[in-house]
This record gives C-alpha cells, sequence and structure tokens, in this order.
C-alpha cells in the first residue's frame, strides 16, 4: 500500500442547468386616437362645488411636525458613532492578531470606510497564508456590537489513509538480524496506541474491526468464490497475529524501555537508520507531549461560522456525513493480499458517499481577551511520523 493512498471524498460533479435561449419580448403597437376636425370647447357655466358630507377639524393643521432633517441627522450621527466603534475594534483586533502571528500589516487608517477595512484584510489574509503553516482561514466577526478576527487552522491530511500494518512488525520481531529495529518500533507502536490513541482493528470498538468481521461474512456466504481459501487464511492470519500483537502493543513496558533502546540502538544498514531517526522523533513527541491525543483537536472543517459556535469557539456537525478521524487512522493486519484489495474497496466506496472529512483544527479568538496558547505542531509532527511508519513497514 502506498503511504499517501488518495481517497477522494465526496467527488460528485453536479451539471449545469442549461441556459434558455433568449427570447423575444412580445411588442405592442400603439393605437392613434382618431383626430377630431373642429376644436372642443369647455362649457362656461362654472362647475358645482363639491362639499364633505360631514363637518370635519381642522386640528391637523394646528398639529406641528418636526423636520425631516432632523432625524436625518440623528440617524447620521448614530452611524457614524457605530462606524467609529467598528473601526477601533477593528484595528484593535489586527493589532493582537498581528503580534501573534508576527506580521506586519499595511497601513489602512489613512483610507476611507470600509474600504480601510477591506483592504487591511485581503492584506492579513496574503501574509496568513504565506507564514502560517495550517492557516485555513480569517474572518471578521460582528457580534453583539463588537467586532473582531477569527483565524481557523487546520491540520489537512489530504484525503490519507493512515493505517499501520502489524504483520510486517511481527514479522522483524522474529528475525534475530532485525530483532533490536523492530523492538524499536514497537515502543513506537507502543506510545501511538496508548498515548497518542490510535485504534487497534482488534478491538470492537474501533472502525476497521467491524469491517473486517463485515468481510468475514461476505467470505462465508460465497464459500464458490474464486479467492475463498486464500481470503480465509489471510483472514486468519490478520486475527490471530492481530491479536498477539495487539498484547505486545499495549504493554507499557515498551515504554519503559524506550529510551534504553534508542541508547543501545547501533544501525547497520539505510532501514535501520531510518528506523532509528523515527524512533528518535516520537521519543521526542512522547517526552513532550506524553498525553495528547490525536483526536484532542478533532473537528469537522467547515469555515468559521459564529452563530454555530458553542461557548468556546467550536461547530458540530452531523457524523453521518463527516468521515471521523479514527476511520482513517488505525492499526490494522497488512497492506497486501485479497483481503487487503477488498478492505480497501470496500473503505473507499464508503468514504466517496461522505461530504468532507473531519481534521484537527483549532480556533483563534482576537477579541482582546486572553489568547490560549494553542497550536497544531503536535498534529502535524504526528502525521509526518504516521507518514513515515507506513512507509517503513510496507
Amino acid at each position: 500500500m502506498k503511504n499517501a493512498t488518495k481517497n477522494p471524498i465526496g467527488n460528485h460533479s453536479t451539471a449545469r442547468r442549461k441556459k434558455t435561449k433568449a427570447t423575444a419580448p412580445a411588442v405592442k403597437r400603439l393605437r392613434t386616437m382618431d383626430a377630431s376636425a373642429q376644436r372642443q370647447f369647455g362649457n362656461t357655466e362654472r362647475p358645482t362645488e363639491i362639499s364633505s358630507r360631514f363637518p370635519t377639524s381642522d386640528a391637523f393643521l394646528k398639529t406641528c411636525f418636526m423636520p425631516l432633517l432632523k432625524e436625518n441627522e440623528i440617524t447620521a450621527k448614530k452611524s457614524q458613532r457605530r462606524i467609529a466603534k467598528t473601526e477601533r475594534d477593528f484595528y484593535k483586533s489586527l493589532s493582537q492578531l498581528a503580534e501573534h502571528y508576527d506580521v506586519q500589516p499595511m497601513p489602512t487608517k489613512h483610507f476611507g470606510y470600509s474600504y480601510n477595512i477591506r483592504l487591511a484584510l485581503m492584506d492579513v489574509q496574503k501574509q496568513l497564508k504565506s507564514k502560517t503553516e495550517n492557516w485555513a482561514g480569517v474572518q471578521l466577526i460582528d457580534k453583539e456590537g463588537n467586532t473582531y478576527f477569527t483565524v481557523e487552522e487546520r491540520c489537512n491530511t489530504g484525503a490519507t489513509l493512515f493505517y499501520i500494518p502489524v504483520v510486517p512488525l511481527y514479522l522483524l520481531l522474529r528475525q534475530k538480524t532485525r530483532r533490536k529495529v523492530g523492538n524499536l518500533l514497537l515502543s513506537v507502536c507502543s506510545y501511538l496506541y496508548r498515548n497518542a490513541g490510535i485504534p487497534y482493528y482488534r478491538m470492537e470498538d474501533s472502525y476497521l474491526y467491524w469491517n473486517y468481521e463485515m468481510l468475514t461474512d461476505w467470505i462465508e456466504q460465497d464459500a464458490e468464490m474464486e479467492d475463498y481459501f486464500l481470503c480465509k487464511k489471510e483472514l486468519q492470519r490478520a486475527e490471530l497475529i492481530g491479536d498477539l500483537m495487539g498484547q505486545k502493543i499495549s504493554d507499557p513496558r515498551n515504554l519503559h524501555f524506550f529510551e534504553q533502546r534508542l541508547k543501545g540502538f547501533n544501525p547497520k544498514d539505510q532501514f535501520d537508520k531510518a528506523c532509528f531517526e523515527l524512533a528518535k522523533e516520537v521519543f521526542a513527541l512522547y517526552s513532550q507531549y506524553s498525553d495528547e491525543s490525536i483526536f484532542r483537536n478533532a473537528h469537522h472543517n467547515n469555515a468559521i461560522d459564529p452563530e454555530t459556535m458553542d461557548e468556546n469557539g467550536y461547530n458540530y456537525y452531523n457524523e453521518e456525513n463527516v468521515v471521523t478521524m479514527d476511520k482513517y487512522i488505525s492499526f490494522f493486519a497488512e497492506s497486501e493480499g485479497v483481503l487487503y484489495d477488498n478492505l480497501v474497496s470496500m473503505i473507499n466506496n464508503e468514504f466517496n458517499e461522505y461530504a468532507e472529512a473531519q481534521e484537527p483544527i483549532i480556533f483563534k479568538t482576537f477579541d482582546g481577551n486572553f489568547l490560549l496558547n494553542e497550536s497544531l505542531d503536535f498534529e502535524n509532527n504526528l502525521f509526518k511520523v504516521l507518514n513515515e511508519l507506513c512507509r517503513l513497514l510496507n
């Protein structure tokens, strides 16, 4: 399996509506009036005077009305005060954002409203996009009379299946010449399972567990299929080795000996060197983020919508329309064979029915209040580790 298996999610194209031909407007001809040969003269008698049937009061004429200009002046003053507050809030929020991301906004205060705000917003978007690795969008929020920036940072996973095979690790541990590097990778996998929280396919609450169960049912119902005995053999292999490696990976002693295994490891070839470098990166994550899970910032990747945010600034979503992270990050059996081909085909078909994928996302609000020191550094490094680990084991 290629490490970066691209799975387009929801690739559906919508047919464009055909344009109708422009129709000519219905034109009606103007009918001319019949001209009279002689001029018509009016009646010389005075018309009869017409008066109201009932007597009316003249109080309406005695009422004094305020000039319309007065109302416009009040409205204009209120509008000016509102514009002035919007600009103050905007530049205050912009200053906080610029300090946080270490950017230098272009001077725009000398431009008129609202061109100055639009110009500054375009400038800060351009700078954040080129400077921030996880920048996904910036939005100007106007809520309850306050104006401020909200920035979305997202870890783009690229529709990749991060499936870590355990059968190759099992084979490494059985080879005398590769046993040390196998133990090193075993410590890596223990951290990913026990601390980072990556699901294991032999656990009943995992997504892949039920996919393997479904494949088992399909094979049992179709005993005359061409690869029936081969699929049965691969299923038994996935279950037996999966249960055995599950016990090893979940053993906390692998973390206890992690540093010792690193210090005592002497790489002999390029594969050993690559595994050694990977293990050092994972140990650094283990030392810095020992209690952090890969799902700590698992939110959907919709654009910022202040109307649907909770008190923490996060949007909620319907899981029926989203590929959640636990579905594309997991341990599994192996990346070859008929069973693997059927598994990936089934998963891709299911993922194509979803509209989007869940990814690590954080929202930062620059409203003058204390800004939490949040980042996606842990997720960025962990996805790089997963990518490299899958490549080495495959």
